[in-house]
């Protein structure tokens, strides 16, 4: 965005709210902009606010807000900044990024167990501050570094999720800040629209400093079971990705039992999950249905030790660090799973195709459980009937046209084989190259959340290109 009238005057706005305080905002143009302060994750998705800005209190946000709306520019929060298409940014070039590194505040009340948590929170803090106060947990992904805000305002799943249901399923209240720049609150019983649309769709709706969520005592045992498979082929790898699958769609299995499938290079990894001590494990007869030669193995840890083993498994595939990828992902529904044969196929044309990289891999990770548990409309968050995801990673330096072509084809793939039900994705798992992408992450709930979005952002002041857009009355 050029340094025109509309942007001069929006610096001078965004200064006076700083009142002269060091590192509150920079301005596109600025040195190290890019580095100290846009900070992008996926460097494949080129983007340039008009500011960023670290607001230290919610009236600080509301100024802003006021800022933005006066000349005439979008705004977007980040929390931890892990964005696909870097929304937190702005997901497109003059937006005003809010970033909320300095919200970390925590307190818990040891009477309800609420806990209530800054939106600069991220996950790997959260976990820490929860155990030091009283034991606590709550439902999240595996990788420390991401952001509350963003995480628990799109869903938030990982492989307590089957057990416990998603992130925001556990936000009992939140404090936003509208496009009004009013600080408000909302829960269940105050204003209960925008609350329900927060709840899987917050980039639309305002930014949020605060959350209270309930917390959960620790598992005070965890059972890590890893499988590593090294054939240099993916088509040798077929039936037991086939085998995996049939477990983990099984309706009856155990909830507290999570797993994810990693398809790279020169073979694949089994992940599981169990929050339970190994004598209760083996009694699930979850083991029985799990590979158990010599390339398996079990890992007992306590609730924080399998986190930081989650964690570190996670890393060696989503790290934290920027770097230019190009990922797609789909959910499916129990009855549009693939079948062994469309497996085999897919799997072998894995085999066939030039990927253009060393660094891909392909994340098969089961849902279901308590997330089904929740009605489809209870929140905005829409993909309660899924029992699993698929998500793929082609990274470069840079990210050619093969990986691309790899990546995009093996979607393709899995779209003409999976069952007619097969469409939509998870909406953390961001792409500006769908098709009704809106549709696509929150399906049914998206008319009600564009009238939603009408009465609380009729200007679509927060915005990005994949945010719910208000309905034309």
């Amino acid at each position: 965005m050029g340094q025109g009238p509309s942007t001069s005057a929006l610096q001078q706005c965004i200064q006076g709210v700083a009142n002269n305080r060091a590192n509150f905002a920079a301005f596109a143009g600025s040195p190290l902009y890019q580095i100290q302060w846009v900070k992008p994750y996926n460097l494949d998705v080129p983007v340039e606010p008009a500011a960023v800005v670290r607001p230290e209190t919610a009236q600080d946000i509301s100024d802003i807000i006021k800022c933005a709306n006066a000349n005439g520019v979008k705004v977007q929060a980040k929390s931890g900044g892990h964005s696909y298409q870097n929304y937190g940014a702005g997901g497109s070039d003059g937006a005003v990024a809010i970033d909320m590194v300095n919200f970390q505040k925590f307190s818990m009340d040891t009477k309800t167990w609420y806990a209530t948590i800054g939106a600069g929170n991220r996950l790997g803090e959260v976990d820490k501050k929860m155990h030091a106060q009283g034991g606590r947990a709550m439902a999240h992904g595996v990788c420390p570094g991401v952001g509350l805000g963003g995480h628990a305002t799109i869903g938030g799943l990982g492989p307590m999720s089957r057990m416990w249901g998603s992130a925001l399923d556990h936000i009992v209240e939140v404090e936003v800040v509208t496009a009004d720049g009013k600080i408000q609150r909302a829960s269940a019983t105050q204003n209960e629209d925008l609350f329900w649309a927060l709840k899987g769709s917050a980039s639309g709706f305002g930014v949020i400093t605060e959350f209270v969520v309930r917390t959960h005592p620790e598992p005070a045992n965890v059972v890590q079971y890893e499988y590593t498979i090294k054939l240099g082929k993916q088509a040798d790898v077929a039936p037991l990705y086939s085998k995996w699958q049939a477990l983990m769609a099984d309706p009856k299995l155990d909830r507290r039992f999570g797993s994810m499938f990693i398809m790279f290079p020169l073979g694949a990894i089994i992940t599981g999950t169990f929050y339970g001590t190994r004598e209760e494990f083996l009694t699930t007869g979850i083991p029985n249905a799990l590979p158990q030669d010599g390339n398996g193995h079990l890992v007992i840890n306590d609730w924080l030790g399998g986190l930081a083993h989650d964690a570190e498994k996670e890393a060696l595939y989503l790290s934290g660090l920027a770097m230019p990828f190009v990922s797609r992902s789909l959910a499916f529904k129990r009855q549009d799973l693939l079948g062994p044969e469309k497996i085999k196929d897919i799997f072998n044309w894995v085999d066939t195709q030039k990927k253009g990289t060393l660094l891909w891999f392909i994340i098969f990770d089961a849902a279901g459980g308590a997330i089904e548990d929740v009605p489809q409309n209870a929140t905005a968050f829409a993909h309660r009937d899924k029992v699993m995801y698929y998500q793929s990673y082609g990274i470069g330096l840079p990210v050619t046209k093969t990986t691309k072509d790899f990546i995009t084809g093996f979607h393709d793939q899995v779209v003409q084989k999976a069952g007619p039900g097969t469409w939509g994705t998870y909406p953390g798992y961001v792409n500006n190259a769908l098709v009704d992408q809106q549709k696509q992450y929150w399906d049914s709930n998206l008319p009600a959340l564009e009238q939603i979005k009408a009465r609380w952002d009729p200007k679509d002041l927060f915005h990005n290109p994949g945010s719910v857009r208000p309905a034309k009355n």
